[in-house]
């Protein structure tokens, strides 16, 4: 909801002011552009769910698409086994499904890190100039590209040199390695800065991500939220339970350990897929700062690891019957990824049992701006209807998005003036209930709704509009049914 208001901006006036202390980078707003223009929305308040998340949707089936282009270095059965792996994780799926940057992020991150692995091991400017693409798109999308990025060049650093002798055949060793990279540091400098100058409409914000530094090191090291430790990462994918429901990733853990083991001397690339996975968990391990969306850019290197690992373990025998085996038993392991994704990105998609649900929106919200609406539909002033908002500004999300088309909709942070105004419908915060309700005597009737996890709001109703809401529903309940389905307020 916060990610679909300030792309509104964008898409009403065509504003975007890098924000130093939220939102991140501006490349989920202006690639939301094209979705938006295709289905005809040019305001915020026509805009819809479906739109914003066809975009993560649609990036995430990106990252998949991306994986042949690692064939030649790690083979076909790696590629396909990855694919199918990375299809069906539940974490991808599910942050897939959102409006926020990190399936954007994750597949900048594998499209840099490929880029670089092929740039290190084949003649042209083709591939740094691709790297230098993703880089900048990576750069231009969150603030961690700062740990992303350096991981997977110390990686493939790392691989290059551990390969002694031979390393004299790769193109880097005849000295073009210099002018690669300035042409991928070239690219990758001009995409972020067009991105963060509005395409140079505001030049001056291209050094905003340097200057909201300072302030995400602070948020990192010192969390006053979010603290989690180290293992965090580790035990969301391994092994989480909750409620009497179960999750894990950890056939992807296995078989990346698998492809780390027997592939590290076979080469290049298993070397640097293990460098890459390996050093950027082990850096967003460290730091104090979690968030479970978070572990999205080294878990995509750690899949396509474990790809690898499947196809060791497939050429480890000639036997078609093991072939068989090792495909059942992918096939098993997919089928119950894939069931798990479903359950985190449909039936318990905000559940807080679910793991990858972090601070979530309950749908008790989404049933309190549902009501706030059908209040509007029988205030004489409709959906300009006067609605007042009054909590802590953490508690106002997200209404701003599911009253986007009420335009006189106000938020305050304290009652003193909004109490004055006498809306008809007011939200507050439960800190503000016993002040309300001295204020306002028995004007109002009220009713609660969650908010998330432990957080409550009351929604006050003037008892004129409240009594003419209990008249629709009484006459919705005496009207037969015709096909059509059960008032929401009856829910």
């Amino acid at each position: 909801a916060n990610q679909a208001v300030k792309f509104g901006a964008l898409l009403e006036r065509g504003e975007y002011r890098y924000d130093a202390h939220d939102h991140h980078g501006p490349t989920l707003y202006y690639l939301t552009l094209p979705a938006a223009w295709l289905r005809g929305q040019t305001t915020l308040a026509s805009l819809d769910e479906r739109t914003l998340r066809a975009v993560p949707a649609i990036v995430g089936a990106a990252t998949i698409l991306l994986l042949p282009l690692l064939t030649a270095g790690i083979g076909r059965t790696a590629v396909v086994a990855g694919a199918v792996l990375m299809a069906l994780s539940p974490a991808m799926v599910f942050y897939s499904r959102m409006y926020i940057q990190e399936s954007m992020f994750s597949c900048f991150a594998l499209a840099f890190a490929i880029a670089v692995g092929r740039a290190m091991t084949e003649p042209g400017l083709r591939w740094p100039v691709l790297a230098g693409i993703a880089a900048g798109l990576a750069v231009a999308t969150k603030e961690t590209s700062v740990i992303v990025l350096p991981s997977s060049l110390v990686a493939c650093a790392i691989a290059w040199w551990s390969l002694g002798p031979d390393r004299r055949r790769a193109p880097v060793a005849d000295g073009r390695w210099t002018s690669a990279a300035l042409v991928g540091l070239a690219t990758a400098a001009t995409v972020a800065a067009l991105f963060y100058s509005s395409l140079l409409a505001d030049p001056s914000s291209i050094l905003g991500p340097l200057r909201a530094a300072g302030t995400y090191v602070d948020r990192g090291v010192h969390p006053a939220d979010h603290a989690h430790p180290w293992h965090y990462y580790l035990g969301l994918l391994t092994w989480s339970a909750s409620g009497g429901l179960t999750w894990t990733e950890g056939v992807v853990l296995v078989l990346a350990v698998v492809g780390t083991v027997t592939t590290w001397k076979g080469g290049f690339w298993g070397r640097y897929l293990t460098g890459n996975a390996a050093i950027a968990a082990a850096i967003f391990s460290a730091i104090p700062y979690k968030t479970p969306w978070n572990l999205l850019p080294f878990y995509t290197a750690t899949i396509v690891l474990a790809g690898v690992g499947f196809s060791a373990l497939a050429r480890a025998s000639g036997s078609r019957a093991v072939h068989a085996v090792l495909a059942a038993v992918l096939s098993i392991a997919a089928g119950h990824l894939g069931w798990q994704a479903w359950r985190a990105a449909v039936t318990y998609a905000s559940d807080p049992r679910n793991p990858y649900v972090y601070a979530h929106t309950v749908p008790d919200a989404v049933r309190m701006a549902t009501r706030i609406r059908q209040l509007a539909a029988l205030h004489p002033d409709g959906e300009r209807m006067l609605v007042t908002v009054i909590a802590p500004p953490h508690e106002h999300w997200p209404l701003p998005w599911y009253l986007r088309t009420m335009p006189h909709v106000g938020y305050w942070t304290e009652p003193g003036e909004a109490l004055a105004l006498e809306a008809p419908v007011i939200v507050a915060s439960t800190d503000h209930t016993d002040a309300l309700d001295s204020a306002l005597g028995n004007r109002y009737v009220s009713e609660f709704f969650g908010l998330r996890p432990e957080v409550l709001l009351a929604l006050y109703i003037e008892h004129g509009l409240w009594d003419r809401f209990l008249a629709r529903v009484a006459m919705d309940d005496a009207t037969p049914e015709c096909g059509g389905t059960e008032p929401a307020s009856r829910h």
